[in-house]
């Protein structure tokens, strides 16, 4: 018997269909399954390719303006070599301005070419920066759960490109190095050092994280605070055994010169007393009032970083002494304000409150910008009202002390107390979450 030609046609293509409808039932399993793969691979090709931009714009650049902050650690380490007076040498970038212990731990630098010295610097730049990111975005990827080696290195690729960070890469510095020492030596649970030594040491390298001591003893952590001390005097003591004559200097007078690190005027100077010292020229700005200032500032964020940390926010309480160690120091470059990374982390949280996450992501639009030096720009040129350039060469040190009263405002939820708290059973799968709306 013959069959129907369309009779077989239409079999077919229910059969077809039939197959069709089983593979689409099992293909959204298996790219659930392989998606966050697939997304993490290709976030991690986008972090490299921002890595190997920064370091390519950098290291290739103008040669005279490659790290030059490197130089001036390398030719410190070469004094210490060569028994030269340490706070005599002049180096490119001007004279050695650190502490004694900066140049001892400069020595290997000292040994390398200048040009594979610039190299072995990177990951002293980009480890401590993993460690920070990952720290201070802690709850938005334990939320992102199986994306969150994606998240991560969407991260990693946007903190580097913020202001301070290439700052950071251009001159070579050591900043996001001590900001890893003191926020790992604050938040680790179960320390295998004496809790405070790594502030301790990060204040012997460049002395503006002794802040941290203070942070330490008013939230009640006197022990750790003790250390920190002991630590910095006992390494200071060491190297003070190793070169007597330099220590003697350091302590007893390149200290208390302020101008030995260049221009206090300059509009990278994002310090209290630098914004100071820019609304009075070129008359000089009067030490009291810095001081008032100074102390009305200290008082009140140091409050706010022990009141948060009361509340069960320690990551804020660090954010905000951080923020108070560039604007309490008598000069500090915008690269000191690395400190930015930890508080975009504070204030984003898990990523759930609207408001958080648009004061993050104006944050970060900000310190991705250059408006202090823009503003410097305009007034040389004197394209600006004076009072539009000096506010934006203000920029960063204006939004340092609006971000201390911000973290302070914001009310914590669980994801930010320590420990957090864990989140209510049957919510949705987070990798989901991270694409959906966030909740104002």
């Amino acid at each position: 018997m013959l069959q129907n030609p369309e009779a077989t046609r239409v079999a077919v293509r229910a059969g077809d269909s039939h197959r069709i409808a089983a593979l689409a039932e099992h293909a959204p399993a298996a790219v659930r399954r392989r998606a966050p793969l697939l997304v993490s691979v290709l976030a991690g090709l986008l972090a490299l390719a921002a890595f190997v931009y920064l370091v390519h714009s950098a290291m290739f650049g103008r040669p005279g303006f490659r790290m030059l902050d490197l130089g001036v650690y390398r030719d410190g380490g070469l004094a210490i070599l060569r028994d030269r007076r340490l706070y005599s040498i002049r180096a490119k970038a001007g004279l050695f301005t650190y502490p004694p212990l900066a140049a001892l731990l400069s020595v290997p630098l000292a040994l390398m070419p200048w040009r594979l010295a610039q190299f072995a610097w990177l990951p002293m730049i980009y480890v401590p920066l993993a460690v920070v990111a990952g720290i201070s975005f802690r709850p938005l990827l334990t939320r992102a759960r199986r994306c969150a080696p994606a998240v991560f290195a969407v991260l990693f690729a946007a903190t580097a490109f913020l202001t301070p960070l290439r700052e950071e890469l251009h001159y070579g510095q050591i900043d996001i190095f001590l900001v890893a020492l003191c926020l790992v030596d604050c938040v680790a649970e179960r320390p295998r050092w004496p809790r405070g030594a790594l502030v301790g040491l990060a204040t012997a390298i460049k002395l503006v994280p002794g802040v941290f001591i203070i942070y330490l003893l008013i939230t009640g952590r006197r022990k750790a605070a003790g250390v920190a001390a002991l630590t910095f005097a006992g390494v200071s003591g060491l190297t003070w055994l190793i070169a007597p004559r330099d220590s003697a200097t350091y302590w007893t007078s390149a200290v208390f010169d302020s101008n030995r690190v260049g221009g206090n005027t300059q509009a990278a100077n994002q310090s209290l007393r630098g914004m100071l010292l820019r609304i009075f020229a070129p008359s000089p700005a009067p030490t009291v009032l810095w001081l008032a200032i100074a102390l009305l500032i200290a008082v009140a964020g140091f409050a706010a970083a022990r009141a948060v940390h009361r509340r069960g926010q320690d990551m804020a309480g660090i954010a905000i002494t951080g923020l108070l160690a560039a604007l309490l120091s008598p000069v500090a470059w915008i690269h000191h304000l690395c400190w930015v990374v930890v508080v975009i982390g504070v204030l984003v949280g898990d990523g759930r409150n609207r408001r958080r996450v648009l004061a993050a992501a104006a944050t970060s639009a900000l310190f991705a910008s250059n408006l202090p030096v823009r503003g410097k720009f305009l007034l040389e040129a004197s394209a600006a009202p004076i009072w539009v350039t000096r506010s934006m060469e203000a920029t960063f040190g204006v939004a340092a002390i609006i971000l201390i009263g911000v973290i302070y405002a914001f009310r914590p939820s669980g994801a930010d107390l320590d420990p957090p708290v864990a989140e209510p059973a049957g919510a949705a799968d987070a990798d989901g979450e991270l694409l959906a709306s966030s909740r104002g």
